[in-house]
């Protein structure tokens, strides 16, 4: 069975369920094109200065939506304490190491590893923090979404860890980040009645202080522009670390934290494809067909493909 429990944010009404579910979709793909985004500044830019540059764009571009909506910010320390541990778990150490394993790592390897998340959320809320229950159902469309997974990685066709085993590594770290963190903003954040706009500032504005007061000692590398890489920063950090939170944050409310997390299992769609269209990454076809039972594995983590029962005459 499961617990119901508060959302995210309380002040304002839950979006209806066919907005969550766009919402979901466009968190997915933009999320999914960030690791293109990624791997195109790294060509210029040095992990750190990547982390921080999308962190700082992201900022700003939220910072925009809070004025426009006339949001004050919230007076409780404690609000601001808990943001500051999200800032850290949610963006600054995940965003590090991502950026860094990236150098290693092909985008559409890092958006299959992403996927991991959902995972670490359900041990997160469920053994962790104790926020959440999952039926037998949910709990196999998520081992079902891990088997798409694998698939889409094709272990029998034989892996190369000799090079890029520690980014993995680094990978997996990050999504368990991911996983405690969306554990944590249901059991610490669940009451704060902020906005899903000012929730997103806060998690961003604050994880770009830190690595602007970070930026000296780890992101003073050289720095090499043109259009594309500028162009890649903008997205990811406009987009990618601005506008597409607030979608996530709507969908955390909506659905619960291991429900949301699901919309990493859109991300190695979109950047296996990208990875491959952009970037010439090897596309073969056990990765479309992983996809396919990755979103079988979506449809059963959120209770629909439930079998109707029949009525009794």
């Amino acid at each position: 069975m499961t617990i119901s429990t508060p959302p995210v944010v309380a002040s304002a009404s839950p979006p209806s369920t066919p907005w969550v579910a766009v919402q979901f979709a466009l968190a997915g793909i933009v999320w999914g094109s960030s690791f293109l985004f990624m791997k195109v500044a790294l060509t210029g830019l040095a992990p750190a200065q990547v982390a921080w540059s999308r962190l700082a764009l992201g900022a700003l571009a939220l910072a925009v939506f809070v004025l426009l909506r006339r949001e004050a910010l919230p007076r409780s320390g404690r609000v601001w304490g808990h943001m500051t541990v999200l800032a850290v778990t949610f963006c600054v150490v995940p965003f590090l190491l991502f950026s860094w394993a990236q150098q290693y790592v092909t985008s559409g390897l890092a958006s299959i590893y992403n996927a991991t998340t959902p995972l670490m959320t359900a041990v997160m809320a469920g053994l962790v923090l104790r926020v959440e229950r999952l039926r037998a159902g949910q709990l196999g469309g998520i081992v079902l979404g891990i088997a798409g997974v694998i698939v889409i990685i094709g272990p029998w066709a034989g892996l190369d860890l000799s090079e890029g085993v520690v980014a993995q590594i680094a990978i997996l770290g990050a999504t368990a980040c991911y996983g405690f963190s969306l554990a944590y903003m249901r059991r610490f954040v669940a009451d704060t009645g902020m906005s899903a706009t000012m929730f997103s500032f806060l998690n961003i504005g604050i994880a770009a202080a830190i690595m602007t007061l970070l930026a000296p000692a780890i992101a003073l590398q050289p720095v090499r522009l043109d259009p594309w890489i500028v162009a890649a920063v903008l997205l990811l950090g406009c987009l990618g670390t601005g506008v597409a939170y607030i979608w996530n944050q709507n969908t955390v409310r909506a659905w619960g934290p291991t429900r949301a997390s699901t919309v990493t299992y859109l991300t190695p769609l979109v950047g296996v494809a990208l990875g491959a269209l952009v970037l010439g990454e090897t596309l073969s076809w056990n990765e479309p067909v992983g996809g396919l039972v990755v979103l079988i594995g979506i449809l059963l983590a959120q209770n629909r493909l439930r079998r109707r029962r029949s009525p009794r005459t």
